[in-house]
């Protein structure tokens, strides 16, 4: 092709241009080559974090869309249309289906950047060192893809056309899933947050796959007894690792100060600022599990109440069983999409 005189061959610079311009939203950017002396010198590759991981959470918030698409019309459409959910349970079942995958997910690999890194044998690695700036591939990956999931929930909220009144409750928990994850994320407390995300998953988890399968059979219900124990237990676990790390571990370490270039925050404004806020958290999950819990008991005692004053009665009509006793649903654990407002 010629233009004034001079040959152009389309095909030279626009694939590098492309090709440079996918390799940004695609890859994993920020690599440092790191070289180990020994016997054999070998190169280690690490990675920081930079303004650039925008672009590679953006193009996989859009894989999450996809997946998310693709788990609702391959498993759990077709589920809901043998078992016929009404409008509550389908949607909880929907809720419950599509965060058991992400939960299973992402403590499965969560579980194993604990192991292959060896931070659950040696707690002290959670605060020694810091900062923590250079991370092995996979647990960079790991916490682009957390943030990804979170925001791509986002959209979801119209797509999966969310009434407006859960809408307020739905933006609370999102923004703080993706507020502590970008927060260890950027201030460079990538361990500690990847042990509290398997903590938290691993419990959630629990919680959704016991909701799943009590749709499945009414009077399996042991799961959330044991997810209420668990639960309890995962706020003080994750409030003693907080406390330890950042209220002693790092008071007491020598790299003292704030240095974007190193990306050190150590300081007691930052530390009191991240302790403050798992705590607030960790209180208002508390706050919200006890109202939920309270709320069940209420339900439990008023249908044990309305039971006494009615008496035995040989059969039930249809409406009872499919209401309640006079309109009061004693399927206190149909409710546990409530219990969600405290998981935020």
């Amino acid at each position: 092709m010629q233009r004034g005189g001079h040959v152009v061959d389309p095909g030279v610079n626009s694939p590098q241009v492309t090709s440079k311009f996918a390799v940004l939203f695609i890859t994993v950017q920020y690599n440092v080559t790191i070289s180990t002396n020994g016997p054999e010198e070998t190169a280690v590759n690490h990675f920081h974090n930079g303004i650039k991981d925008l672009a590679t959470i953006f193009f996989y918030m859009l894989v999450a869309i996809i997946m998310h698409a693709i788990i609702q019309e391959y498993v759990l459409d077709k589920i809901n249309r043998k078992k016929h959910f009404s409008k509550t349970k389908h949607s909880k079942f929907n809720e419950s289906g599509q965060l058991s995958a992400f939960y299973l997910f992402s403590f499965g690999w969560g579980a194993s950047i604990l192991f292959s890194e060896n931070f659950l044998s040696n707690p002290g690695s959670l605060w020694e060192g810091y900062p923590h700036m250079l991370m092995p591939l996979q647990l960079k990956f790991y916490y682009i893809c957390q943030m990804s999931y979170w925001l791509h929930t986002l959209p979801e909220l119209y797509f999966q056309k969310t009434k407006k009144e859960d809408i307020p409750r739905q933006l609370v928990y999102i923004f703080l899933y993706l507020a502590h994850i970008a927060g260890a994320y950027v201030l460079n407390l990538n361990r500690l947050g990847l042990v509290l995300m398997v903590l938290h998953y691993f419990v959630e988890l629990l919680f959704h796959v016991s909701r799943l399968i009590y749709f499945s059979n009414e009077n399996r219900q042991l799961g959330f007894r044991v997810w209420a124990v668990l639960f309890v237990l995962g706020r003080l676990l994750t409030l003693s690792l907080s406390v330890l790390t950042l209220g002693f571990g790092l008071a007491n370490a020598d790299n003292q100060g704030f240095d974007l270039a190193t990306g050190n925050y150590n300081i007691v404004f930052v530390r009191i600022s991240v302790l403050a806020g798992v705590c607030l958290t960790q209180a208002f999950m508390m706050w919200k599990f006890i109202n939920f819990q309270l709320r069940r008991w209420r339900e439990h005692t008023s249908v044990q109440t309305i039971k006494k004053k009615q008496g035995p009665s040989k059969s039930k009509g249809k409406k009872d069983k499919a209401n309640g006793i006079n309109g009061v649903n004693s399927h206190a654990a149909d409710s546990p999409r409530s219990r969600k407002e405290k998981s935020s």
